[in-house]
């Protein structure tokens, strides 16, 4: 503990701006994202204290425009990888060594910059790289990061304080140490505060890192790179890299050193990490942590009690914000009978008042554009899909043109099959299906909700039957990680909504929360006794 006991800040929610037209904050975004967007920035690996060009580059472009390059960035060889993890390690013992009170104001700065001159420019970024409006990349990359810095911060005091009771004449600790080797970080483009908060919170627990950003968020990756180097981050403690997913990933699970991997990403992909772990077992000097939050199919179910304008803006905002690229997003709906027709006009009537999907710097869009031409494809796949069956008839939306970005319409399809390919399969877009159920078949219907997915995410019931909440409370119980009573399944907050899923959501460990932070340390308990027995006869020997 140093010299003293030490108090952190209290950590609380960073206010979210509302960026109205003429605010100063709105001005400043728009223009940092118009230098951002006429720059060319180039991106190298960060490893130790080198910022390396291989000279083999990739070019970076906005979805919502593709034809347009605002830079580009650097792919790491097998040679690269080994060296990131040499200079992990290499920086291990005086990273760990470093009081904690040290390694807490690093990441408590690094969310005053954020808060102050870093945030139109992590914000800006995030509009570019992920084609997020100005309210999805302030509530992201601004507020949710800097949450996640400062109650990581908040957290780890509280854990280095639990400490257990002593018998008189010895005294009993723990203390909370970091893994033994390096972690590596898997980040996916979605969440800039994500891509932020999977290597620094193993990092300010005292571990070395292995990041790999995700190809389409290296942009406002580098902007997270910029504020940890300003914070004061030392060289060698986060290593950056990008390139080829598997020889990265093949490269660092090699490593006897390997610790622990923290992932968000793709369901499939995380089932053959922890297959490749499991058949590296022997390699590792330690058991690896594996930490993974992954795929989603989540769901709002309206009881017939519930109200009409109320469920409209659950499904509009759940299944719609940021073009349904959350994996917390409503893409299967149960609505009962009676009020359907009422929902539906209300859906339908809010998407007609939206402008067609088009550029974050125009401030009056609701929708953008999807990641990249792999999601666009996929999705077009599905809506034509669901324009040719017949147990399916696509209500809203449906349209759909990549020639300048990736634009998808929202779109909305009622289906009479439950089991519809779209009311199971992970879509990761603007794409929402709904199914009308009977009334009375309420309760019929919340186990259909249970058994239709493999995903146990977020879901959501809105009711206002008391009774009914609290049977759709219990009958979902294993179906969602975060539950929501009346209100969307998305938007968990840092410090308020623990966030995670299982099944094949993942392991559940829950960022934005001590639960997390824990996977990150191998407690060592010490016990010392102060006057220590010189006769080995207990009393019962008479």
């Amino acid at each position: 503990m140093g010299k003293g006991f030490f108090h952190v800040p209290k950590a609380v929610n960073e206010p979210i701006k509302g960026y109205a037209p003429g605010s100063q904050e709105r001005n400043e975004v728009l223009a940092q994202y118009k230098s951002y967007f006429n720059g060319n920035v180039e991106v190298p690996l960060y490893i130790g204290n080198e910022e390396i060009k291989t000279g083999n580059t990739k070019p970076m472009s906005p979805p919502h425009d593709h034809k347009h390059v605002v830079g580009s960035y650097h792919l790491a060889e097998k040679s690269h990888v080994s060296k990131a993890i040499s200079n992990a390690l290499a920086s291990r013992k005086a990273w760990a060594n470093l009081t904690w009170e040290q390694r807490a104001a690093i990441f408590l700065k690094a969310a005053e910059l954020i808060a102050g001159p870093y945030r139109a420019k992590i914000n800006a970024a995030t509009m570019i790289a992920q084609s997020k409006t100005i309210h999805q990349a302030e509530i992201d990359a601004a507020c949710e990061f800097i949450d996640f810095l400062r109650f990581n911060v908040e957290y780890m005091s509280e854990i280095y304080n639990e400490q257990p009771s002593s018998a008189p004449g010895i005294w009993n600790r723990v203390e909370y140490r970091p893994l033994e080797g390096f972690v590596y970080a898997i980040t996916p483009f979605n969440f800039t505060a994500i891509a932020g908060n999977l290597p620094a919170s193993a990092a300010m627990m005292g571990n070395v890192v292995v990041w790999k950003p995700s190809d389409s968020q290296i942009f406002s990756a580098k902007v997270i790179v910029d504020v940890f180097k300003e914070a004061g981050l030392p060289d060698g403690v986060i290593n950056v890299i990008y390139g080829d997913p598997v020889m990265i990933t093949e490269t660092v699970l090699a490593s006897p050193d390997f610790a622990g991997i923290h992932f968000t990403g793709s369901t499939h992909v995380f089932k053959e990490l922890w297959k490749q772990i499991g058949n590296n077992i022997h390699t590792y000097k330690t058991y690896p942590k594996i930490v993974g939050e992954t795929g989603g199919k989540d769901f709002i179910v309206a009881h017939k009690t519930a109200n009409p304008n109320q469920v409209a803006t659950a499904i509009v905002r759940g299944a719609f914000e940021f073009q349904g690229q959350k994996c917390s997003a409503a893409s299967r709906v149960y609505l009962p009978k009676s009020l359907s027709k009422e929902i539906l006009d209300l859906v339908k009537s809010d998407l007609q008042s939206m402008n067609k999907p088009g550029s974050p710097e125009d401030m009056s869009n609701f929708i953008t554009a999807v990641i990249h031409e792999g999601s666009f494809d996929k999705l077009a796949k599905y809506i034509d899909q669901a324009k040719a069956d017949k147990n399916a008839e696509i209500i809203a939306g449906g349209n759909y043109d990549k020639s300048k970005g990736y634009f998808i319409e929202p779109t909305v399809i009622l289906t009479t099959d439950p089991k519809y390919t779209t009311m199971e399969t992970e879509l990761f877009g603007p794409v929402v299906t709904i199914y009308v159920y009977e009334d009375a078949d309420w309760a019929k219907t919340l186990k259909l909700v249970d058994e239709t997915s493999e995903y146990a995410l977020t879901g959501a019931v809105l009711a206002t039957d008391r009774y009914v909440i609290d049977e759709a409370t219990k009958a979902l119980e294993n179906c969602a990680g975060n539950f929501y009573i009346n209100d969307k399944p998305t938007g968990a907050v840092v410090g308020q909504q623990p966030f995670g899923g299982a099944r094949a959501s993942g392991t559940n460990d829950k960022a934005g929360s001590a639960q997390n932070l824990l996977r990150w340390v191998s407690p060592r308990l010490i016990k010392e006794t102060f006057v220590t027995p010189t006769d080995y006869r207990y009393p019962f020997l008479g």
